[in-house]
């Protein structure tokens, strides 16, 4: 916890400095052009709030950087040396989210489509990164499911379909570009446009042109990474689309829209090449002036409020919290202790908990609604859909209310 700042501010650090240094290695560079980038990186707020927390997301972005610096000088070299690293960073990546499998899509989908390489030169390459970019990842599933008898978790069907997904998917992009909440109206068609403006600009790029470049990998995963967060959400319950889990694709995102600027600019016979860059500077800068002025507003909040979570003042102040910190002798170390936020009864008082089961779950629902005795701490302000109710478990066990307060109580089985 100490050292968290430290830790996110070297990996923020390292995101900007690589995404400017990559741009200066794109096929047509402009020195402009990087520093309107990385000032752009900086000051985004779908990165300010992923490096404001200890989410795995602070690694994941970072790696997925590497890769497409270690992919690109594969796509140089056609070595296996290369070929081994860039499936070294994608096997960490795997390990760092699930998400990471992306990465290992990515560059196959590369060698795939990649005419340079013969055909068992091809098959050779692609199942050499494939196994190597899997290995930790299906190491790390193994041994879940030896320990627990699952491979990822528990995991539920999705309640959210595609037209849904695709909806909140670009909304997240458009608030990303600073835009109003009425243009909401056209998520949809929005994501629609990107998915095959995406994919067009690959499969163009890949049949008339080299894939030998930072660009096409950017595009690449870009575009696996689109598919793939939209298809799990389809297929498996988890958060509604948002800001954080679209994160990754910031960065590639940014570079995807940009980069056909510079090459512009560059190849149209023009001798007063500033005044074609004008537009785009003025339009950069303008979107950078509007999210700065979100980032301004963000930590005005934190300062009066605190930061969401753990640390703002709904559970700093809160009176059930206070009495949790002073009364841990209260809970008979013999009786286990469940509750609807399990995280915050360790946060804040270092006690083991256990989350109550997901109503979907029938078979978890019977082991806790059997189970001889147990505490209840609910959290007033955190009942959830997903959850078994207070009123759920009373109808079956009966309880004995121990201690109440505005924003929680402890309960007992009897």
């Amino acid at each position: 916890m100490a050292m968290g700042p430290y830790i996110n501010g070297i990996l923020f650090g390292a995101v900007i400095f690589l995404t400017g240094w990559m741009t200066t290695r794109f096929r047509n560079p402009s020195i402009i052009y990087k520093w309107l980038i990385m000032a752009a990186v900086l000051l985004a707020p779908a990165l300010q709030e992923i490096y404001t927390y200890l989410w795995s997301e602070t690694l994941f972005i970072l790696t997925i950087i590497v890769f497409i610096i270690a992919y690109r000088q594969y796509l140089h070299e056609h070595t296996y040396k290369a070929l081994l690293v860039a499936a070294i960073v994608a096997a960490i990546s795997c390990i760092t989210r699930y998400a990471g499998i992306t990465v290992v899509a990515t560059g196959c989908l590369l060698i795939l489509i990649d005419a340079e390489l013969k055909l068992n030169k091809k098959i050779a390459h692609l199942f050499t990164f494939g196994a190597v970019g899997i290995s930790l990842l299906v190491a790390n599933l193994i041994m879940n499911r030896v320990n627990t008898g699952l491979s990822t978790g528990t995991r539920e069907p999705s309640i959210t379909p595609l037209s849904e997904n695709l909806h909140y998917f670009g909304t997240v992009i458009l608030d990303w570009a600073g835009l109003p909440a009425q243009l909401d109206v056209i998520a949809t068609a929005f994501t629609l446009i990107v998915l095959l403006g995406l994919i067009g600009l690959l499969l163009w790029k890949a049949f008339k042109h080299k894939l030998d470049s930072y660009e096409n990998v950017v595009i690449a995963f870009a575009v696996v990474y689109s598919l793939f967060i939209l298809i799990i959400a389809t297929v498996s319950r988890f958060e509604r689309m948002n800001s954080r889990l679209i994160s990754p694709l910031f960065v590639p995102l940014l570079l995807s829209f940009t980069l056909w600027v510079p090459y512009i600019i560059n190849h149209i016979r023009f001798s007063k090449k500033w005044l074609l860059a004008t537009p785009f500077v003025i339009a950069m800068l303008a979107f950078e002036y509007t999210i700065y002025k979100i980032d301004y507003q963000r930590y005005d909040d934190f300062y009066e409020y605190g930061i969401p979570g753990y640390t703002d003042d709904d559970w700093n102040k809160s009176q059930f919290i206070q009495f949790l910190k002073t009364h841990k002798h209260i809970f008979d170390p013999k009786i286990p202790i469940y509750s609807d936020a399990d995280e915050a009864v360790y946060m804040f008082t270092g006690m083991h908990s256990t989350l109550i089961p997901h109503k979907f779950f029938k078979k978890d629902v019977n082991e806790f609604l059997s189970h001889p005795r147990f505490y209840l701490i609910d959290f007033k302000a955190q009942e959830s859909t997903e959850l078994l109710s207070l009123k759920d478990i009373q109808a079956h066990r009966k309880l004995k209310l121990l201690h109440d307060y505005p924003e929680g109580s402890v309960y007992i089985t009897e």
